[in-house]
Order: C-alpha cells, then sequence, then structure tokens
C-alpha cells in the first residue's frame, strides 16, 4: 500500500529550492549591476568593481534566500497541507462556552482566580 499523504521532499524539491534561490540571486546581481551603471559608457576601470561587487551581491543573496526558505520549509508539517481548515488560522482554538449559574444562586469565585478570592463572593 501506498501513502499519500505528502512529504517534505515532495512539497518543495531540492530542484525547486535551488532554482528559487538562483533566480533571486541573478535579480540581485542585475539590479547591482545595473545601479552602478555597468551597462552604461563608463570609464573601464569601473566596470570590474561593478561586476565584483555584483557577484558578492548575488553570491550572499544566493545563499540567504537557500537558507531561509529551507528553514521556512522545516516549519511546515506534511501532514498538515491536506487537511482542511474550517475556523481563522490566527485565533486561538474555540473553548466551550462556561456553564451558566442559576438564577439567584451566588455565585463563589473559582480558587485560580487571585482577583476574585480576594474581593469576595459575589451576589447577583
Amino acid at each position: 500500500m501506498t501513502d499519500d499523504k505528502p512529504t517534505r521532499r515532495d512539497l518543495m524539491k531540492p530542484v525547486q529550492l535551488l532554482g528559487m534561490a538562483f533566480g533571486a540571486a541573478l535579480f540581485a546581481g542585475v539590479v547591482t549591476l545595473i545601479s552602478m551603471g555597468f551597462f552604461q559608457q563608463r570609464d573601464a576601470a569601473q566596470q570590474p568593481k561593478a561586476l565584483t561587487l555584483a557577484l558578492i551581491v548575488a553570491g550572499v543573496t544566493f545563499i540567504v534566500v537557500l537558507v531561509v526558505v529551507a528553514l521556512l520549509l522545516l516549519a511546515v508539517d506534511p501532514a498538515q497541507v491536506q487537511k482542511q481548515i474550517d475556523r481563522p488560522v490566527l485565533l486561538p482554538p474555540e473553548k466551550p462556552a462556561p456553564e451558566a449559574p442559576a438564577a439567584g444562586s451566588i455565585a463563589a469565585p473559582k480558587p485560580d482566580d487571585p482577583d476574585a478570592a480576594a474581593s469576595g463572593p459575589t451576589v447577583h
């Protein structure tokens, strides 16, 4: 029998992870080259400096994107990917409603509540 649950490898294949990091590095390198004026008519001594800086920026971007996306991927539980969620994600789980006291009764403070214990019982 095969299990239809996705694995971490199925969620993000290593080729996709490397491709995303390479794309971000390429973008950062091209933006650096453009901002340094590499494609303009400049002095010949400035072009190697711009190219070196662009390669450094691209390398740092590649490593940072690779590490950040890999760490974020570890936070995903593969069993939770296919689970349907019917409530808001950011709200805490719903708790059952407390039972209301009978009419005319005196509500005694709960022993867990230090503020209610200090003020004494309340009468409705």
